[in-house]
């Protein structure tokens, strides 16, 4: 592409700063710095979007693609299609619900070779711990992975094996040479299985029942045995998907230690409440579950303690009839929920609501995630030397989430019909525009960082 300089100009662009009234100059794919209105270079090509938003494009550092092997369910082209839409520029993809799943360098390369022409936006790669992989650790870091996923549960696919405890310790000294995170599903099966008795003659077509299934003292006793773990290893350790505030105190004390510990939550916890789930909706079904109301308002108040760093989708579709849509039982149902084109408006959403500002979903979507994949300074944040990865955002706006509006592979999600504030008007990515409104580039030009 030849050279081009550009000049992205709005009342509201939003920095580390907080909002400015400035101009973000872009000469080919990266921010070279910020001006006033009346500072805009000549030669530069001007986008004065007024009042509306300038926002980093968002990075969401768990969702499931899916490709290899499992493209009736997602891929690449949909994915990121419609994480284009959602104001997002660059996903970390899961190394699992893929075929083969990222375990070994290996796979890792058939993954790159599907993404091949396929991304509109920039992605990135987990590698796994799964089994005993641990000799593929060293490996895949140097091969380029941005970190490490495992589970101490099933995880719901057969191909990608849980670690046990002794496989665990086996793989720590490896992960924590090197300096990569290792993000963690902390559920143990030990209060599952105790809760388990007490449901055999209980109506699956409840939500209730599978609420009380995954009960919270799965999360605390996998989240307790991790920071022990931490503390022994000295690995950064990353909790994925918090769904239970009663693990908040000790990750915050744990924090307060110095353990090199982070945390996420998703917008589905933060949003949806146990309370407000029919019966049946399996559409809501996700691992850990959605809690109740006063459970969902102690999140919030982790966020604003910073004792939860980030939020991310896990955006993990599957096709409709693995959710048993018209058969309603959720122990049989599929548990994942897809959101990466609405997670942006259902935040500001729920944000708007309890005071946050947009500079804090911006921290919390864009800056911590990109952090945590080891891409500060490049993805996140409109600061000079980054890439110039920009959402125009309308946050006044309101809309009711229509099913044509979801643009992944299969056009089902628990948000649809939902009234949202904020919509995103347009996504560039490396200074070159990828949605607008409802359409996309032809040709797209995203790549693995």
């Amino acid at each position: 592409m030849d050279s081009m300089s550009q000049a992205f100009l709005s009342e509201r662009v939003v920095t580390p700063d907080g909002e400015l009234h400035a101009a973000i100059l872009v000469e080919d794919e990266t921010i070279t710095g910020l001006c006033g209105p009346s500072q805009v270079p000549r030669h530069c090509e001007l986008h004065d979007f007024g009042r509306l938003a300038i926002l980093p494009g968002l990075v969401d550092s768990h969702v499931h693609i899916n490709e290899p092997g499992r493209t009736d369910w997602e891929g690449f082209w949909t994915a990121t299609r419609a994480a284009a839409a959602g104001g997002y520029t660059t996903l970390v993809d899961m190394p699992l619900n893929c075929l083969p799943e990222t375990t070994t360098v290996a796979a890792l390369e058939v993954k790159r070779a599907a993404a091949r022409g396929q991304c509109f936006v920039d992605w990135a790669a987990w590698g796994g711990v799964a089994g005993d992989n641990a000799l593929d650790i060293g490996p895949l870091a140097r091969a380029g992975v941005k970190g490490f996923k495992c589970f101490l549960i099933h995880p719901g696919c057969d191909g990608f094996k849980m670690v046990t405890l002794p496989q665990l310790k086996a793989a720590l000294p490896h992960v924590a040479s090197t300096g990569l995170p290792l993000l963690v599903h902390a559920e143990l099966q030990g209060p599952i299985d105790a809760a388990a008795p007490q449901l055999e003659a209980a109506d699956w077509h409840r939500y209730e029942t599978y609420l009380q299934s995954r009960p919270d003292e799965a999360e605390i006793a996998a989240i307790r045995l991790l920071l022990q773990l931490c503390r022994e290893y000295r690995f950064r350790l990353h909790i994925v998907h918090l769904a239970t505030a009663m693990a908040l105190p000790e990750l915050r004390e744990a924090k307060a230690a110095g353990l090199p510990v982070t945390v996420e939550t998703c917008p589905h916890y933060l949003y949806f409440a146990a309370e407000e789930i029919r019966d049946g909706s399996t559409l809501h079904k996700c691992a850990p579950p959605i809690r109740g109301r006063a459970n969902r308002e102690a999140l919030w108040d982790g966020l604003r303690d910073r004792v939860i760093d980030l939020i991310a989708t896990d955006h993990s579709p599957c096709p409709p009839s693995w959710k048993r849509l018209e058969e309603g039982r959720f122990d049989k149902a599929w548990g994942g929920i897809a959101s990466l084109s609405a997670a942006l408006p259902v935040m500001w959403t729920a944000l708007r609501a309890r005071g946050f500002t947009l500079p804090s979903l911006v921290g919390l979507m864009a800056h911590q995630p990109a952090k945590l994949a080891g891409l500060t300074g490049r993805k996140g944040t409109i600061a000079a030397g980054c890439d110039a990865d920009l959402v125009v955002f309308h946050p006044e706006a309101s809309q009711v989430l229509e099913a044509e509006r979801v643009y992944t592979r299969h056009l089902v999600s628990p948000y649809i019909g939902e009234t949202l504030q904020g919509k995103v008007v347009a996504t560039y990515l490396r200074g070159r525009k990828v949605f607008d409104g409802g359409s996309f580039v032809e040709q797209p030009f995203g790549r693995e960082v």
